[in-house]
C-alpha cells in the first residue's frame, strides 16, 4: 500500500562503482531528498566507494550524512555569518569544508575559526554565487592575514548546459593562476568527461574535482523502479459522481484509488522553463487540458499514461480507465514516473 522505489542493487552498484573508477577526483553530492534515495543511504555508499570527500546542499543536512559518512564535507551553499552555518557543531568543523563566496564572508568566518577549510567560489555564468576576479584576488590579503587558514581550492558552478563550457572555463582559469594564493584544486559542476579531459591536459598542475549528483545516482534508469499499490476500483457509468470535489464521469469507465500524492511529490511539477515554440505550445497544451480536467497522470497501465480523475490527494491519487481497458485489481503494483529529485518514498527496495 505504498509508493515504492525498487532498486535492481547489482546493476545500481555496477553503475556507481563505473563512474567512480572513470571520474579521478570524484565528489558525490547528497542534498535535498537524496535524490529520492536518502542522503543517509547516499552516505553510505560514499563511504563504500572509498571516496574521500562528500558535498552537501546546506548546512541543516551535516548531521544526517555525517554519522553515515567519515569523510571530509562539502558545504555546496556559500557559508553565512548566520543560521545554521554559524552554529557548526564544533565536533564537525574538522571535517567541513567551508564554500565562501564573500570576502567579507571569509574574514569573518577566519575570525570565528581561524583554522577553516575553504573553498573559494569564483562567479560563472550562471550568476548564482561568488566573487568576482578582483574579489577572488582581495582574498589573498585575507588568508596573509589569517596563517591558520586552509585554502582548499576554487569552486565553478557552471550552468547545465553540458559540454558548453570550456572557453568560459580557460577563462576563469586564467584568473584563477593571477592570485596569490597557493591554489591547485578546482572543484567543479556540470563539465562533460571530453571538457575535463581537456582541462586536466591545459592545466597538469592542477587538479579538476568534478561534483556529481544526477549522472551519479540516477544516471542508470534501468536499475530503478517506482510502482504505486492499487488501492481501490469503482466502476462508473457516464455521469456518475466521485472524488473530494464530486466530479462526474465523462463515459463509462472505472475509477482508481492509487497510492501516491502530493505528500510524496506526486501532481507537483517545477517550471521547466522551456524556451522553444514547441515547448511553449506543449505548456499551453497542458494547461487547457488541466482546465477542462482532463490531465495526463505519471501512472501507468499496460505502458500507457492514465489520467487523473481529479487533482492528487495528498497520500492517494485517483485515476479514470475508460471502459474496454484493462482493469488492475486491488493490490496489484502499477509504473510511476516521476522526478526523483521531488519525490518521498515510503518504501525503498534494493534487491
Amino acid at each position: 500500500m505504498a509508493l515504492t522505489l525498487t532498486v535492481d542493487g547489482d546493476r545500481w552498484r555496477s553503475h556507481l562503482r563505473q563512474v567512480a573508477d572513470a571520474e579521478p577526483g570524484l565528489v558525490p553530492v547528497a542534498k535535498g531528498n537524496g535524490y529520492g534515495f536518502t542522503l543517509g543511504r547516499l552516505a553510505r555508499k560514499t563511504q563504500w566507494l572509498g571516496l574521500d570527500t562528500l558535498a552537501v546542499g546546506t548546512y541543516e543536512e551535516l548531521p544526517e550524512v555525517a554519522s553515515r559518512y567519515d569523510g571530509d564535507l562539502l558545504v555546496l551553499t556559500p557559508w553565512r555569518p548566520f543560521g545554521a552555518a554559524a552554529e557548526l557543531d564544533p565536533g564537525l568543523a574538522r571535517r567541513v569544508i567551508h564554500t565562501v563566496s564573500r570576502v567579507d564572508d571569509l574574514t569573518d568566518l577566519l575570525g570565528r575559526q581561524p583554522d577553516a577549510r575553504v573553498v573559494l567560489e569564483r562567479a560563472t555564468s550562471m550568476l548564482r554565487h561568488g566573487m568576482t576576479a578582483r574579489e577572488l584576488w582581495s582574498t589573498a590579503e585575507v588568508v596573509r592575514a589569517n596563517p591558520k587558514a586552509r585554502v582548499a581550492g576554487v569552486a565553478l558552478h557552471l550552468p547545465l548546459a553540458n559540454g558548453a563550457h570550456l572557453s568560459e572555463v580557460h577563462r576563469l582559469m586564467t584568473e584563477v593562476v593571477a592570485t596569490e594564493l597557493p591554489l591547485d584544486t578546482v572543484w567543479v559542476s556540470h563539465l562533460s568527461a571530453a571538457e575535463l579531459t581537456a582541462l586536466r591536459s591545459s592545466y597538469p598542475d592542477f587538479t579538476f574535482r568534478p561534483r556529481l549528483g544526477t549522472d551519479l545516482w540516477l544516471g542508470d534508469r534501468g536499475a530503478l523502479r517506482v510502482t504505486a499499490t492499487v488501492l481501490d476500483v469503482h466502476e462508473v457509468e457516464r455521469g456518475d459522481g466521485f472524488g473530494y470535489r464530486h466530479r462526474t464521469a465523462p463515459k463509462a469507465g472505472h475509477v482508481l484509488v492509487v497510492s501516491g500524492g502530493t505528500a510524496h511529490g506526486i501532481g507537483l511539477e517545477a517550471p521547466l522553463g522551456e524556451a522553444s515554440l514547441r515547448g511553449r505550445a506543449a505548456t499551453l497544451a497542458r494547461g487547457g487540458l488541466d482546465a477542462a480536467g482532463f490531465v495526463r497522470s505519471p501512472f501507468s497501465i499496460d505502458g500507457k499514461q492514465r489520467l487523473f480523475a481529479e487533482p492528487p490527494h495528498m497520500q492517494a491519487s485517483m485515476l479514470f480507465l475508460p471502459h474496454g481497458a484493462r482493469v488492475p485489481g486491488v493490490g496489484d503494483e502499477v509504473d510511476v514516473r516521476v522526478r526523483f529529485t521531488a519525490t518521498s518514498f515510503d518504501r525503498i527496495v534494493v534487491t
